[in-house]
């Protein structure tokens, strides 16, 4: 008796190691799928795959611990960059994403760059419709959020936009909204973007680029005493001919 239940049991995991064998893809798949049910999990608590309509969607933990997001580009606004949130894919819950999809659009603001005309225009030709950006989360205000933007250049290069900017003398470095003066993230990033302006400022770049000799040498005599003084007399002289 035992030997038949022996041989009935061999033979039974002899059937499934060849099934195994032969389902070996749908295996690795249900590992896959074991897998991603963790990161579910995982993604249900902070709310990764949900996708951003407005600013006011996006969860007050995300701006405190400076979430990192990704979106496409739509386009430069003179109140910031409008983008398209894109969540993290997840097979499941994408198809049901795709099915009923979300409409709006994020503002995101350069934190701590005040920028001049030149560098909106700088960012209408430097950035394309539908590309990829990422914008690390520093603080909201009402519907915008302020954001550490980053671009990629390449396989392994990125640029942060607020740094560029600023090295291209396209603009000036200001306070950057959403952190608080006395954290150590506040002073780092300001550090940085001071040292962007600067580099600009030594090489007088952009809003820093000198004056030509010519237009300098003009503006002295224009506001020079003698220029001023031959105005007053030319002025008073119009006056007493019109009397």
């Amino acid at each position: 008796m035992s030997e038949r239940r022996s041989g009935a049991l061999a033979e039974g995991l002899s059937r499934l190691s060849e099934w195994g064998d032969a389902h070996l893809s749908l295996l690795r798949s249900l590992s896959s799928v074991a897998a991603l049910a963790g990161v579910l999990v995982l993604a249900r608590s902070v709310r990764l795959t949900t996708k951003f309509t407005s600013a006011l969607d996006i969860p007050a933990e995300f701006v405190k611990k400076n979430v990192k997001l990704r979106g496409k580009f739509q386009r430069v606004t003179e109140r910031g960059l409008e983008v398209e949130h894109v969540p993290i894919s997840v097979p499941f819950i994408t198809w049901i994403q795709r099915k009923w999809p979300k409409k709006g659009l994020l503002l995101v603001r350069l934190a701590g760059v005040e920028l001049a005309p030149s560098g909106m225009a700088w960012l209408q030709q430097e950035l394309k419709p539908k590309q990829m950006i990422w914008f690390q989360l520093l603080g909201r205000e009402d519907l915008a959020l302020e954001c550490l933007v980053l671009v990629n250049k390449g396989r392994f290069l990125s640029v942060c936009l607020n740094e560029e900017i600023l090295r291209q003398g396209l603009g000036r470095a200001a306070r950057v909204e959403g952190l608080h003066h006395d954290s150590h993230l506040y002073w780092k990033l300001h550090k940085r973007l001071l040292r962007a302006e600067l580099k600009a400022l030594k090489k007088n770049k952009g809003i820093w680029k000198e004056e030509s000799y010519s237009e300098r040498m003009r503006d002295r005599i224009s506001n020079s005493k003698l220029v001023q003084t031959l105005k007053q007399f030319v002025s008073w002289l119009r006056r007493s001919v019109y009397r």
